[in-house]
């Protein structure tokens, strides 16, 4: 899996650089941001500008991600989510968890 990292403002913005979040990727993912969590990184957005599909174990990487860091008193948050994507979220109401802003710049 393709990824960068940032600090920006006090928050880790990570940027997946895949145009899929799926089966064969998510538990890469996952294992990333729990490792950024580890080490103490525990406000993250996460950009999802080059993804045009996520299935649900993609939902169930960012969704665990999203529960570590609410545990440490961090967030996970969302941004540049492609229309495809954010109907999924929108589907499974996973928009009602998760922080979404249509630009990275929105969070500051």
């Amino acid at each position: 899996m393709i990824v960068t990292e940032e600090k920006t403002n006090g928050f880790s913005a990570l940027f997946v650089k895949e145009e899929r979040i799926d089966a064969h990727n998510s538990a890469e993912l996952k294992n990333y941001i729990l490792h950024m969590i580890e080490q103490g990184k525990v406000n993250i957005i996460v950009q999802l500008e080059h993804v045009r599909f996520v299935d649900s174990s993609g939902l169930g990487a960012l969704l665990s991600g999203f529960k570590h860091a609410e545990a440490k008193s961090g967030r996970l948050a969302l941004s540049n989510l492609q229309p495809q994507v954010l109907s999924m979220f929108e589907l499974t109401r996973l928009n009602r968890v998760f922080e979404i802003q249509t630009d990275l710049q929105d969070f500051f």
